[in-house]
Formats: structure tokens, sequence, C-alpha cells
């Protein structure tokens, strides 16, 4: 049974996949459309079968699915899982332990990153993935034989990469390196939408207090109406229009119609008096109260912080690891001014590896040379300094 189209059905299969020690877990789903992504299939496999979930399917109750995602005996293997892990924290609340990344592992194990599904397989199987149905409508019924075959291909290979990719980090003693990533995915606050946060997304783009002041009114107001519509952001208005408004800060309903980009009419609308109530808001916030405004980046150690990459790039390669799980550029910077910066590079088995060296290197006890075409490092009192004359 391939396609599973009744809880009965399903509640057979989940129990049956609960008695494994993993099941690897993927989902299709719609959100062009819609503010919330719409699930239209899951695929599940164990070790033994693999079958697709027709979500969509009259009558289905997916409860089954999501007590085998709550049973913490079974390893839950997801591809990429923020997305799938979104769907499943937002229809039922819960999210899926413990789980298993294996685009994560797979930036330890030294496949680059953010490796693809496609590359991965190609990489542990040498199998080359028919891709043809990624963009079908999932939507639509009856599915397909090609798009049920598509659908569980997805699972029934992750199957041998999550046991590939196992066996690496446990040779490399690498596994508990996954743990903060692990523990970011499995946190209930990655997937929760506040509106007062969407400003957040825009920050980088606002350059005076006062501007920040109405786009914080702005988003929250655009996230509310998104959400409460189940619409995408920029249905509700995009971000250009959004940034527009914020600088202008229009108070009058005539003034906001006004805007070039603001869309023609819209003003006349419930719409237009709740964007003008969002500005007042904004006006009228305390400036101290504000978030400080993250000007762009004008850093005082500006060469350390070059010297910082190309050691980080140096271990990269060194380690096989990809060079974003090591340390982001807000880090670098961080540990340009500070050796005892509060990052997460400085942690753990990043600091091990990059972390502790970055601080020899700031403070000139290690160096960087070229041998052989390849960056390397060495602790500079060891250096053969020629004889002066």
């Amino acid at each position: 049974m391939s396609l599973v189209t009744t809880t009965d059905q399903l509640a057979a299969i989940c129990d049956r996949l609960a008695k494994h020690p993993f099941v690897t877990v993927d989902t299709e789903f719609l959100r062009e459309t819609t503010f919330w992504p719409k699930v239209c299939v899951i695929q599940l496999a164990s070790p033994d079968e693999a079958v697709a979930i027709d979500t969509l399917s009259e009558g289905m109750d997916l409860s089954p699915f999501f007590d085998l995602m709550s049973n913490e005996s079974v390893v839950k293997v997801f591809h990429a899982a923020r997305q799938d892990v979104e769907i499943v924290w937002r229809l039922a609340r819960i999210i899926p332990k413990p789980l298993f990344d294996t685009q994560v592992a797979a930036m330890v194990c030294g496949f680059g990153e953010q490796v693809s599904y496609v590359e991965l397989v190609k990489s542990v199987t040498r199998v080359n993935l028919d891709k043809s149905s990624r963009f079908t409508d999932w939507s639509r019924r009856p599915l397909s034989d090609a798009q049920v075959s598509y659908a569980i291909a997805d699972v029934t290979h992750l199957r041998e990469i999550y046991k590939h990719l196992l066996s690496r980090l446990d040779r490399s003693k690498r596994l508990d390196w996954l743990a903060d990533e692990m523990e970011t995915l499995t946190s209930p606050a990655t997937y929760e939408q506040h509106p007062d946060d969407a400003w957040e997304r825009l920050r980088h783009r606002a350059r005076k207090p006062r501007d920040l002041a109405v786009l914080m009114e702005l988003a929250a107001w655009r996230e509310i109406e998104a959400q409460g519509r189940d619409i995408p952001r920029s249905r509700v208005l995009k971000d250009d229009v959004l940034l527009e408004i914020a600088q202008a800060a229009p108070r009058s309903l005539e003034a906001l119609a006004n805007l070039r980009a603001f869309p023609r009419g819209m003003e006349r609308s419930r719409s237009g008096a709740d964007i003008v109530a969002a500005i007042e808001r904004g006006l009228a916030r305390d400036p101290s109260s504000l978030p400080r405004i993250e000007r762009e980046r004008r850093n005082n150690n500006g060469a350390t912080v070059e010297l910082l990459k190309v050691l980080l790039r140096q271990v990269a390669e060194e380690t096989g690891v990809a060079a974003k799980m090591i340390a982001t550029v807000d880090d670098l910077e961080a540990i340009a001014n500070d050796d005892n910066a509060d990052v997460s590079a400085l942690r753990g088995w990043r600091r091990i590896i990059f972390g502790e060296k970055a601080i020899e290197l700031k403070r000139g006890r290690l160096a960087l040379a070229v041998e052989n075409g390849k960056v390397v490092t060495f602790d500079w009192r060891d250096a053969d300094v020629p004889a002066a004359g």
C-alpha cells in the first residue's frame, strides 16, 4: 500500500513504523497563495516500507501521524527540516523529537553549505533523482502515479542518507556537534510568528528612529492581516510599499493615497484607516524605547575581520565542516572586537576547531601563510625568519 487514503490505514502504518528506531519524513505543500503552508501529502518510510499519505482525502484524521511524531523512542529524519517541522507545529502544536536533519549533518560531514537533497542522493547513493514532479499542483486530486512515486522516493533515499551520515558522524565523533542546530529546530520559538516581531525582517532598511517606529507598527498590522486572512504578506502590502509609507508617515487618508507606490483606492477601504492609525501609533512611540538601528557595517577592526575570514575558510577546508556551521560574519565581527564575545564560534566544538585559533590570530601568536597554493596556519614563533642583512 503506497498511497494512504483512510485514517484506519494510517493508524495501522504508524503502529508498524513506531516499532523502528527511525522513520524518514517529508511533506509536499503549497504556500504561494496562503500565509500558512497547506500540506497536501506526507511521506513516511521505515527500513521496511514507505508510504505517501493523502492528507486531503475525505475524512482523513492525522492523529496517528502526530502520535508518531511525538514518540520520543523513534528518531524523525528530515532533509532541511524547518518547513516540515513548522507544518507539524502549526497543525498539532507538537515538535517532532528526537530530530535528525540530514542537511545540517551533511554540512558537518564535508558536503558543503546547504547541500540539496538531489545532490546528496547522487553523492551517497549514486542515483539521479527525477524531479519532474517537483512543481506540480499537489492539491489537485486524484494524485497521479508519477506524483506518488516522486513523493515516496524522497523518503526512501533518505533512509540510506541517514545511515551513511550517522556512520560518518559516529566515526569522526562529531554527532554531538549537531546538538545546537537540533535544539534550534526543536524549539517552538523557532516557529512562532508574533506580529510584534514582524519588523525584524525589514530592520536593516530603516535609516531613522522615526522610520523604524512607524515601520514596527505597520509591519505588525500587516502580519495580523496576513495571518488572519491566510494570505501572503505581499498580498496585503509589498515590502517596498510598507517602507515608503514608513518613511513618508502620512497622517491622513488623502496623504496616504498620494504616495506613488500605494495601491490606488486602498485608502477607501478599512485598511486605509488601519494604516493611518498604525502610523500614529508609531509616531507616538518613545524614541528611547526603540531598538538600536544597525548601520551599514563599519567595523573599526575591518582588517582583523578579513583575516578571520581567511582563517575560517582554512579551518573549514581542513575539517570538512561548512564555514557557515562554524561561524557567521556577525561572529567574526564580535570576535574582532572582543576576545570574550558571547557567540557560538567561541563555545563548544566551534571554539576548539576555530575560536581558539581566532583569538591566537588576533593576539599575534598565530600566523597565516600560503604553502603549495593552500592557506596554512603556524605559530609565528616557530617560523624560520631569514637573517637580516
